[in-house]
């Protein structure tokens, strides 16, 4: 019974129709007010991601025509946030690589920010949202941040000033509070009419809708601002090398499913060596994940699914059970040849199917279609040593600095975390196998 209500109300929150009449409410609600549409910005100053995202501001409001709310925010709490210290070190190295990719800038050799001068910035930007001049200081402000350039960060306050101690706390505690009555926990997040869209990566969902609604100034076939990047496997390089694919995945993990497909197309098709380094979820390795980020996290899985081609919404969730068994039976199924399609068909279970795997006959069905007899399935769930191969790959995971699930690397590259990082690991590999001809 209680996969059977997961599943239909899991498919009754992702379904398209349910997302068109939100949206038509708030244009509705939009039309009687008779002002522009208006997109809300959340910016933290000493986020990697929101150095990215506010440079696309002024962009975004000449295009499509839209009036900007603009608010400051602290960090997110431990709990939406967990190992926050490896994120800031991970979001350093990512942000630089995703700015080459879409063109706009973060410093050479950039840095975590210190204290001090966050709280200097932060006063800065206080005062530039009073004025109505924030977009333009911020970009130059957190380029002097990451860069450590102290001394640019007083010229700026030097000529632009800044706000009090109490007017900046006041301003993070307001902007912090909005952004949670809205419904989130991170930074450099844009939210239109009831959708959130995070930083530059998802800022093509957002372009898609404004354009959609006819708000596009821009020529016919003009590009988005921020187009969609995904795998484009191009030719393959004559390479005596054959790379080889680290692939962190979870069986609770959304983003897992609709990355395993795109990674077992990208691996045939550059004939990479596929090191399937399964983990326990999250949850249940002790890191907590809050209502509001699994929400999110399921609206934002479909729309990317939706981008990728791939089922996603009739979902059961494999905490516990479910995913124990599955991580059981996939330890079996690597070594007869059957971890990739079991891999694929059991998240598919799980989040397209809405199948229930922590009972034996959701498991063994799934595994049938795998290649996978009942008999493998029985022995696979007597068998604990499971156990030691996921805390193994959760220890490499950590070594290569991430946490969650989907992480991917090659050949001992830095490591990628998230499904939309496809572009990134087909660029190592073809960079890995070009320098090995």
């Amino acid at each position: 019974m209680k996969a059977l209500i997961g599943r239909n109300l899991s498919a009754l929150l992702t379904s398209r129709g349910l997302r068109d009449t939100r949206r038509a409410l708030h244009a509705f609600r939009r039309r009687l007010g008779g002002g522009k549409p208006v997109v809300h910005y959340f910016h933290q100053a000493d986020d990697p991601y929101s150095h990215l995202a506010v440079q696309m501001l002024a962009p975004l409001a000449a295009r499509y025509g839209i009036a900007l709310g603009i608010s400051l925010v602290a960090p997110p709490d431990e709990a939406a946030a967990p190992e926050y210290d490896l994120l800031k070190n991970y979001a350093l190295r990512d942000a630089a690589r995703v700015a080459r990719e879409y063109g706009v800038e973060f410093p050479a050799g950039a840095a975590r920010p210190e204290a001090r001068e966050v709280a200097r910035v932060n006063a800065l930007l206080a005062a530039a949202l009073r004025k109505g001049k924030f977009a333009e200081l911020a970009v130059e402000a957190g380029r002097a941040l990451f860069a450590h350039d102290a001394a640019a960060i007083g010229r700026l306050i030097e000529n632009h000033g800044v706000a009090s101690a109490r007017e900046t706390q006041r301003a993070l505690k307001s902007g912090t509070a909005k952004r949670r009555k809205l419904g989130h926990y991170l930074s450099a997040m844009f939210s239109f009419e009831g959708e959130w869209y995070w930083g530059v990566d998802r800022l093509n969902h957002l372009e898609e809708r404004l354009a959609g609604m006819g708000f596009d100034k821009a020529p016919a076939g003009t590009p988005p601002l921020a187009p969609y990047r995904d795998l484009k496997l191009g030719p393959v390089p004559e390479s005596a090398h054959r790379p080889v694919i680290d692939f962190w995945f979870s069986f609770r993990s959304p983003y897992s499913w609709i990355a395993v497909p795109r990674m077992l197309k990208l691996a045939h098709h550059y004939n990479a060596e596929l090191r399937l380094r399964f983990i326990l979820p999250m949850v249940m390795r002790g890191l907590p994940v809050p209502r509001t980020k699994r929400f999110y996290i399921v609206l934002d899985t479909k729309r990317e699914a939706d981008r990728a081609g791939l089922p996603f919404g009739r979902v059961v969730d494999s905490v516990g059970s479910g995913a124990a068994r599955a991580l059981a039976v996939i330890h079996h199924a690597i070594p007869l040849g059957r971890g990739e399609a079991f891999a694929e068909l059991g998240c598919r279970a799980v989040f397209a199917d809405g199948i229930d795997i922590s009972n034996d006959e959701g498991l063994i069905g799934v595994a049938a279609r795998a290649g996978l007899s009942a008999g493998v399935v029985k022995e696979a769930l007597a068998d604990g040593s499971w156990q030691q191969a996921a805390e193994e790959n959760r220890k490499e995971l950590f070594d290569a600095g991430l946490w969650g699930a989907p992480t991917f690397r090659v050949d001992g590259m830095p490591a990628h975390w998230g499904q939309d990082r496809f572009w990134a690991l087909e660029q190592d590999i073809l960079e890995v196998m070009t320098a090995n001809r």
